[in-house]
């Protein structure tokens, strides 16, 4: 097919597509009845952003968040609502023009406790659920977070990032000093900073110093305690090593399990070895109760108080090892896997009541399921299937399960099914009304042969008003991490529906590195970033073009992070694409490892550069003189995990040569762009890009 029959044979797509939404529209009549549009970008900022489910105690209502972005204002807020767990009519419980999130019922179900910057900064609340106001409960200068409660309900602990050299003090004392450190950086006009020592700053923002402290405070109201104070995180500052909130109350209410990050603090930057540590709130003596080499966290004790569980890797410097859950006997100090024989990643978990199993999620195969497991270890059982699931809750009697649930498709609704995985139902219908408009193409699930005959999985999602005698062009995504995945989840930055809706075959591959996918696999990326992956990528390429619908002499590629690299790598390796969108993508290695914050991962990844002969093997910047596909770059100032300079060496190096280029730079945004406006010049300026290459013509 020619350009132009390709251009008139495109444009026709779109005008059937008005054509069959205006006669649906006709004969349907009124809301719910048959998707009448494709997507747009304004829907990704009219969808209300549901999260963070909580079943009550007495297994009747469901608390959880409800976040709505306000483009025009360019913010979002998020309020808490509850709804019967037998179905029916959700009511709002807060409603500040602010962030009011993360619920947490207070053990007899009367209140519930949460964060808001509803007053300025980030403070923990509390409510009933028989009305009124929301009371403070605290009102510490560094902020509070993440608040849970005691057994009893008599004492809630929250996290505060403070500090170290005062924390020893009294709260008063502390907190006016911390204060005063906080007024002086805020009002010099001297804005220099002072460090001497790595993980001075973190993916946005710069550390100053400060540590992630547990405090505890009475529910009713007075000082709040520091529990853990000194020079050291007592919950992790990087979400790779946390699975939710890192901490728990004993069953006694006499101790709080938390997570370490490792010692001495001079090593942080290159060194994952978290533990596990408890400390006696009334003498606030602190305790080591795992010794692994690696990272451990996440605790949670029995209800019964016999045992704490928590996840654990077992290879020292790599982020990306295989977690397992493991079992603390708290009488003999034993530790044993539960999950030994289980080849994914356990992620958050939360036991029944009994103390005899435990319920979690982890990765497999491109979803994430439920699963179950019991004490006696290696029986793991899948529970729920077919879709991203996490956020489980279980009920006191359990019978029910409660979970956030999303896919490729539709963005997070709660659902609850039965404990062994039976009678799912979907609770809440934040979207549907939204959803009822959009038409969507199903995500098709194929695999095919990467380097040396392993099975690869990959997604394709099609325009959703495809006509069979058209051939499409292909837009091929690569995904962060790199041991990350395309799963059968929502993004709002990186939406397969939205994009496909343009006119594109979206083809979104799990190649080597990929997690859920067992450990073997993922691990097969290291010190390897463009070769077993790269012809697997290129293998399923190759399967893309075989396709029917495919105009395999429009092809694009895009991705970010991990993904934006192997823009860079595809571009010095291979002539197949007409464009490359590049979003923070590591272009040196070098400027890398010398510029980035968790320098762990780049040596597990590539080595020591002056300890590691071919560092550089497989740095794109190596290998620009191949250099020749158009390229859009997009990176932001406060990117600290791939530092900005990656991007502008990228763009430089482009327009040296000659190549058409652009690049979209945000002085305000981090490795993900999240606020509204600069999210609606992302995709409009990416589209546009796109469209120049793969389009031309077509009146996007």
């Amino acid at each position: 097919m020619n350009i132009i029959t390709h251009r008139s044979a495109l444009s026709a797509q779109y005008l059937l597509s008005i054509v069959l939404s205006l006669l649906m529209l006709i004969a349907c009549g009124g809301l719910y009845a048959q998707p009448t549009r494709v997507m747009e970008i304004e829907d990704l900022f009219r969808i209300k952003r549901v999260s963070d489910p909580q079943l009550s105690p007495d297994g009747k209502w469901v608390a959880y968040v409800v976040t709505e972005v306000d483009k025009a204002a360019n913010k979002s807020n998020s309020d808490i609502w509850l709804i019967p767990f037998a179905g029916g009519e959700a009511k709002q419980l807060t409603s500040s023009p602010k962030h009011d999130r993360h619920p947490r019922w207070s053990p007899d179900g009367s209140r519930i406790a949460f964060e808001s910057n509803r007053n300025g900064s980030f403070q923990i609340y509390v409510i009933t659920l028989n009305g009124g106001e929301a009371r403070q409960l605290t009102s510490i200068s560094t902020e509070a977070t993440q608040a849970i409660w005691s057994n009893d309900g008599n004492t809630i602990a929250f996290v505060s990032s403070v500090f170290p050299g005062s924390s020893q003090l009294p709260y008063a004392q502390s907190d006016a000093e911390n204060k005063k450190m906080l007024d002086e950086m805020e009002n010099s006009k001297v804005k220099a900073r002072v460090f001497q020592k790595l993980l001075y700053r973190h993916w946005d923002s710069w550390v100053d110093d400060k540590r992630n402290h547990l405090f505890v405070v009475p529910a009713d109201g007075g000082y709040p305690q520091n529990v853990t104070p000194g020079d050291r995180d007592a919950s992790p500052p990087s979400f790779t090593f946390s699975a939710g909130d890192d901490f728990d109350f004993s069953p006694d209410n006499k101790e709080l399990a938390y997570t370490a990050t490792p010692i001495p603090v001079e090593t942080e930057s290159w060194n994952t070895n978290h533990d596990i540590y408890v400390v006696d709130l009334s003498t606030k003596a602190q305790k080591q109760i795992t010794t692994n080499l690696a990272a451990d966290g996440f605790p949670r004790y029995s209800p019964d108080g016999k045992y704490i569980a928590f996840r654990a890797q077992s290879r020292p410097g790599f982020e990306a090892d295989r977690w397992q859950l493991m079992l603390y006997e708290r009488t003999s100090g034993n530790i044993r896997s539960l999950t030994e024989s289980f080849d994914s990643n356990v992620e958050s978990f939360v036991w029944t009541s009994d103390s005899k199993t435990i319920y979690f999620e982890a990765e497999e195969k491109a979803n994430k399921p439920i699963w179950s497991v019991t004490v006696a270890g290696n029986d793991v059982k899948k529970i729920v299937d077919d879709a991203t699931n996490s956020d489980v809750n279980i009920s006191q009697d359990g019978k029910s399960l409660v979970f956030s649930h999303q896919t490729m498709s539709r963005p997070t609704e709660i659902y609850t099914a039965k404990s062994d995985g039976k009678a799912i139902k979907q609770l809440t219908k934040v979207n549907d009304r939204l959803f009822s408009e959009i038409m969507f193409a199903k995500p098709e699930n194929v695999w095919f042969k990467g380097a040396g005959g392993t099975d690869v999985q990959m997604w394709i999602v099609k325009p959703p008003t495809m006509i069979s005698s058209v051939k499409y062009p292909l837009v091929y995504w690569v995904h962060g991490g790199p041991q990350g995945a395309w799963n059968n989840s929502w993004s709002y930055r990186w939406c397969a529906q939205l994009w496909a809706a343009q006119g594109y075959v979206l083809a979104l591959p799990n190649p080597r590195g990929s997690t859920g996918f067992g450990q073997k696999f993922t691990d097969e990326i290291s010190k390897d970033w463009g070769g077993k992956v790269f012809e697997d990528l290129m293998n399923g390429l190759a399967y893309m073009e075989q396709q029917p619908y495919i105009n395999s002499d429009k092809m694009g590629a895009a991705g970010a992070s991990y993904g934006g690299y192997m823009m860079n790598w595809f571009n010095g390796h291979t002539d197949k694409f007409k464009t490359l969108v590049c979003h923070d993508g590591v272009f040196n290695f070098y400027s890398m490892y010398g510029t980035t914050e968790e320098t762990w991962f780049d040596e597990w990844e590539h080595g020591i550069p002056w300890e590691t002969p071919d560092f550089d093997k497989f740095s794109p910047h190596k290998y620009a003189q191949n250099f020749k596909t158009p390229t859009l770059v997009i990176h932001s100032e406060l990117d600290y995990r791939v530092p900005l300079t990656e991007g502008q060496q990228l763009f430089t190096t482009l327009q040296r040569k000659g190549i058409k280029s652009k690049m979209l730079y945000f002085p305000d945004e981090g490795h993900w762009v999240l606020k509204p406006l600069n999210s609606e010049l992302w995709h409009k300026t990416v589209f546009k890009w796109l469209s120049e290459f793969l389009m031309p013509g077509v009146n996007r």
